[in-house]
Formats: C-alpha cells, sequence, structure tokens
C-alpha cells in the first residue's frame, strides 16, 4: 500500500507502473477484457462465465454481497473516476480548462458531443416506451480507447488534438457522472447521503494539508464509497467527489516552486496503472460478454430499436455534436480553434468521440438491468458502435496522420521562394 500514496517503491513495481501508464497499454487491456469476454460468453463453457460474474461476495449486513459484475461496475469503476476527477481539477486549475478563452471550444464540443446524441437516440426509440429510459448510453466517450487509439495511428498529429480530445472525454466523463447522479438514482436515502460527508470532510482536510498516509486516507475514501452506495446514489460518483477535494497546486510551504509535483498529479500517477491495468480491464471482461447468437442473432439485436439509437448517436451523433458545436462557438464567438488543429482534425476528433466503451456499458445496466435482453442489446450495440467509429477515425486520422509527417519532413528541406516549404503551404491552405 505504501506505493499508492507514500514515496516509498520497488523497481519492478515502478517499472510495470510505467508500462501502464502509456495510453496504448490501458486500451490494448480494455480491448483484451472485451474480447476475452466475448469469446468465453459465446463458447461453450458460457455457463462458467454467468456463475463468475454472478458470483456474490461481501458483507451482507452493510447490504454490500454483491456479485462480481456489481463490484466491478460500483468499485473498481469508482477507481477510473477518480482518476478521471484527479484529471479534470488538474485541468480546471493548472490545464486548459484554467483559460476560458481556450477551455470554451473543447468544453462545448463535448456538450454538443452529449446533446445531440442523446437527442437522436431518443428520436429512434420515442414511442417505444421503456428503451426511451437508454437515452444517456451514447453520450459517453471512453478516455482510455479515444487516447489509445489516438496513440496508435497519430504518433506525427499535433499535440493540440490530444490535449483537445483529453479535456473533451474528461468533461464528457463529468456530464456522464452528473447524468448518472440525476437520472438513474432510483431511491434516494437521504442519511447515508448527508453521512457520506462526514468522511469525505475528513479526507479533504487530510489532503488538503498534504498527508499521504495510506492508512487514514484508505479507510476513509472507503467510507465514503461505502455510504454513497447506501444512499442509493451510483457509487462511482464518490470517487469524482473525493478526487475534487485533492489540491493541485504545490504546498507553499513543501520548498518553492522545485519542490515537485501537486498531491492530484502525484495520486493519479499512483492511481492510473491501476485504474488502466486493473479496474477497467477487469469491469469490460464482466460487462462486455453477451451471446450474440452468430450472424442471425447479430442482426436480431442490432435492428432493435434501442441499438440503432445507440449506434446511430455513437458513430452520427458524436460526430454531428462535436463538430457543429466547435464550429458554432468558433464562429460566433471570441474563441478560437487551436491554429495548429484544421476542421478535418476535428472531424477525425469526432469520430474518436464516438468510442463510448466503459460508461456507456455501465449506463446500459443501469437503465435497463444486468442480464436483461435489453442490456445484452445494448452491450452489442455499444461494442458494434465504438468498433465502427474507431475504424473510421483510424482512416481519417490516418491520412490527417500523414500530412503532417510531411510537413515535419518539409522542414528539413529547402524552402521555396517565399521561404515556406511547398508542402508546409500546402497543409496550411488545408487548414484554411
Amino acid at each position: 500500500m505504501a506505493t499508492l500514496f507514500g514515496r516509498g517503491t520497488w523497481p519492478e513495481v515502478r517499472r510495470i507502473g510505467a508500462i501502464l501508464r502509456q495510453e496504448t497499454i490501458g486500451g490494448a487491456l480494455l480491448l483484451a477484457g472485451a474480447v476475452i469476454a466475448l469469446v468465453w460468453a459465446n463458447s461453450p463453457w458460457s455457463s462458467a462465465y454467468e456463475s463468475l460474474r454472478e458470483l456474490r461476495v461481501g458483507p451482507a449486513a452493510w447490504h454490500l454481497d454483491l456479485p462480481l459484475a456489481g463490484w466491478a461496475a460500483d468499485g473498481l469503476l469508482a477507481i477510473f473516476f477518480f482518476v478521471a476527477g484527479l484529471e479534470l481539477k488538474r485541468e480546471f486549475v493548472a490545464g486548459d480548462l484554467r483559460d476560458p478563452r481556450r477551455a470554451v471550444v473543447p468544453v462545448a464540443a463535448a456538450v454538443g458531443g452529449v446533446v445531440v446524441p442523446a437527442l437522436l437516440y431518443t428520436a429512434v426509440n420515442f414511442g417505444t416506451g421503456g428503451g426511451a429510459r437508454g437515452w444517456a448510453i451514447p453520450t459517453a466517450t471512453d478516455i482510455a480507447f479515444a487516447l489509445a487509439v489516438l496513440a496508435v495511428i497519430g504518433r506525427h498529429l499535433p499535440t493540440s488534438l490530444r490535449t483537445f480530445l483529453l479535456t473533451l472525454a474528461v468533461v464528457d466523463d463529468l456530464l456522464a457522472i452528473v447524468i448518472i447522479a440525476v437520472f438513474y438514482t432510483s431511491s434516494l436515502s437521504v442519511l447515508p447521503l448527508l453521512g457520506a460527508l462526514l468522511p469525505l470532510a475528513a479526507f479533504a482536510v487530510l489532503v488538503q494539508r498534504r498527508i499521504r498516509s495510506w492508512w487514514l486516507l484508505l479507510p476513509l475514501a472507503a467510507a465514503t464509497w461505502v455510504l454513497v452506495h447506501e444512499s442509493g446514489v451510483h457509487a462511482t460518483v464518490a470517487g469524482v467527489l473525493l478526487a475534487l477535494t485533492v489540491p493541485v497546486v504545490r504546498s507553499e510551504h513543501a520548498g518553492g516552486p522545485g519542490a515537485g509535483p501537486g498531491l492530484a498529479e502525484h495520486f493519479e500517477h499512483r492511481f492510473r496503472p491501476l485504474s488502466a491495468g486493473f479496474a477497467v480491464p477487469v469491469f469490460a471482461l464482466l460487462s462486455a460478454g453477451v451471446t450474440i447468437g452468430g450472424v442471425g442473432g447479430l442482426m436480431t439485436a442490432l435492428t432493435d430499436r434501442v441499438a440503432v439509437g445507440i449506434v446511430a448517436g455513437l458513430i452520427l451523433g458524436k460526430v454531428v455534436g462535436i463538430t457543429l458545436a466547435t464550429w458554432l462557438v468558433a464562429r460566433f464567438t471570441r474563441a478560437d480553434l487551436d491554429e495548429g488543429l484544421a476542421w478535418t482534425d476535428v472531424f477525425g476528433l469526432a469520430l474518436l468521440g464516438g468510442i463510448g466503451f466503459t460508461v456507456s456499458l455501465l449506463i446500459g445496466e443501469l437503465a435497463f438491468g444486468v442480464g436483461t435482453e435489453r442490456d445484452d442489446r445494448v452491450k452489442v450495440a455499444v461494442l458494434t458502435g465504438s468498433l465502427v467509429a474507431a475504424l473510421l477515425a483510424t482512416v481519417v486520422l490516418r491520412l490527417r496522420n500523414r500530412t503532417y509527417r510531411r510537413i515535419e519532413e518539409a522542414e528539413s528541406v529547402d524552402a521555396d521562394d517565399n521561404g515556406i516549404p511547398d508542402v508546409y503551404e500546402t497543409a496550411e491552405d488545408d487548414r484554411r
């Protein structure tokens, strides 16, 4: 435990942690978990998969005798949202979201990427009764998956594109948490929710004093999680609340500017390997398994209106919402698109926004229940929509990657009469 909160570590743990912090590794583990789940659920050993998902562990007296699938959704994803919350706060305090003029474009893109898919899904499922309850499923963007795809296909793409995607996805996650807390809380117990404020406040006091002792912080974090879970609010909200209490700026008494990273960056550095290397892949393993039933079963699932709404929301809704919101803000406000980006880049990024794996699966379970027929169709639709979005984004951004690679190569050759390399001039024309 000392390696999570404290300074001490071991060389091997350090090496593994560094590997797991790489976006490509986290995305690969997430994909591996999903593939294993799908293969297992459609194999002769599918009953063993279901038995594993339904295995109950935990103290019944605290209402925590949950199936393993429930522990993955409520417990492990709380770690994922804790890391996302730390990232969000760092963006607001010390990152791009600190400057309103720089923040407004990706924030507006995130809002557009939530509203338009929700509206499109609702239009497709209008009049279907319970089907409309899944309106929020296509609104989420999977940070780990999207950044992993971008890292693999875009080595020459500008860093501003990654920053734009990261900011968009983090704000997207914040909106998803608000949606889960407000719209997918079926029953609310006020006393446990008020009780959660006590350990949360104690945790906040300790971290504000830059205390990292795991034996103090972990019990308070666990108590906050248990009480939020008991209140009826989805327990992942506890992860975000805890993260937002962690200070980003270095302590003034820590020795000046060279004193090292702030506590939020320290915790993010410690917990990201746990989130990317264990929490999210295990959630994928226990959530993505669905019996497809061959080509006929796949077609039946994808022609269901719930599935059609999800796929349309992820592929079409995300592209329209993100691109349109970005254009409107750039057109009618003083905010500008980063000078290093072209509108084709934004289009490719909007396609990446349609990778809605982790949180989309979670919202699907909350909307329709775990293991129901509609939940199975949600999984098929989310997997299909995310895969198609990733493939389309790969095509567009690979083309852009070649353009930026030519720009880099052109910078090393002689300029033309204007002093500007021909390829660079072409790329500038493309941006305009």
